[in-house]
């Protein structure tokens, strides 16, 4: 959804919110987006930040008394993170707006789930990421879960093992929890939940497990997850959430058109400036 000038000066302004409102809609966005949840977390400049990436690790060696010891440089590389906007509008009535708390609550409600998805849509790659300083899932190695998804999750762990990782985190999406969920093994007892009536699937070989309809891709195959080691993961944000507003200009959202003042209506823009980085060769996707 996009703001279109009216031809006339518009009645734009930022809303201060509350640092305490401003702390929940951060912290219930991280609550939304799964790869938020697993992923480390560091400050990020608005110009970027340069990481530091360990391409192999020093190598320790025996050695006999009086004997010289062995000098091994680990090879270092870097990586450029860089601050992308994510946003999303909001429209409301005005009679809404008589309710300044209602007001908040619906932000702190309806924002984080939106820029959440968003997020978690663009690292697993389906959708486009918005820069070349932005790290995606897209091309990440597949194993598809097929008529053996035991097999399938272990060809994961063995894949990101052999890159240095250690699979610590599984990010599924509402058809991949079915897929597991329907996983039986030759007595028809099911591999990855406790008991029916739990209807879960706390964790995949010993590593937790966390929805997002984000990691969800239709397709032959379709995408169904991520796993991969998370320590190897950075996202950035830079500072908090700035939150914009209108009352008379155009929403365009597709093909569809609302004139805020025409309509009797105001819109609430939330933005944030966010970064992703990972190794993704510690990372696979599942497919179906």
């Amino acid at each position: 959804m996009a703001i279109t000038g009216t031809g006339v000066p518009t009645n734009r302004s930022n809303i201060q919110l509350p640092a305490d409102i401003s702390s929940e809609i951060i912290a219930k966005t991280q609550e939304a987006s799964a790869v938020m949840q697993l992923a480390r977390q560091i400050e990020l400049p608005g110009r970027g930040v340069e990481i530091p990436v360990i391409v192999s690790d020093p190598e320790a060696s025996w050695v006999g008394e009086t004997e010289e010891k062995p000098v091994s440089n680990p090879t270092l590389d870097k990586k450029i993170m860089t601050a992308y906007k994510l946003a999303v509008i909001v429209p409301f009535s005005n009679e809404f707006r008589r309710d300044a708390a209602a007001l908040y609550d619906e932000l702190v409600r309806r924002l984080p789930a939106a820029l959440g998805m968003k997020f978690d849509q663009t690292v697993a790659g389906t959708v486009n990421a918005p820069g070349s300083n932005f790290d995606t899932f897209a091309a990440a190695t597949a194993q598809a879960l097929g008529n053996d998804p035991y097999a399938a999750l272990v060809a994961a762990y063995t894949d990101v093992a052999a890159h240095g990782g250690d699979i610590n985190g599984w990010v599924l999406s509402a058809q991949g929890k079915g897929a597991l969920l329907s996983a039986v093994d030759g007595n028809k007892r099911p591999l990855f939940i406790n008991n029916a009536a739990e209807g879960a699937v706390p964790t995949i070989l010993g590593a937790r497990t966390v929805q997002s309809a984000g990691v969800y891709k239709a397709g032959t195959p379709a995408v169904l997850g991520i796993a991969g080691d998370w320590t190897k993961a950075l996202y950035g944000t830079v500072e908090g959430v700035e939150i914009g507003y209108s009352e008379d200009a155009t929403l365009v959202n597709g093909d569809n058109t609302i004139n805020l003042f025409q309509q009797n209506m105001f819109a609430v823009r939330a933005e944030i400036e966010i970064g992703f980085r990972a190794d993704v060769t510690c990372f696979n996707k599942i497919t179906a």
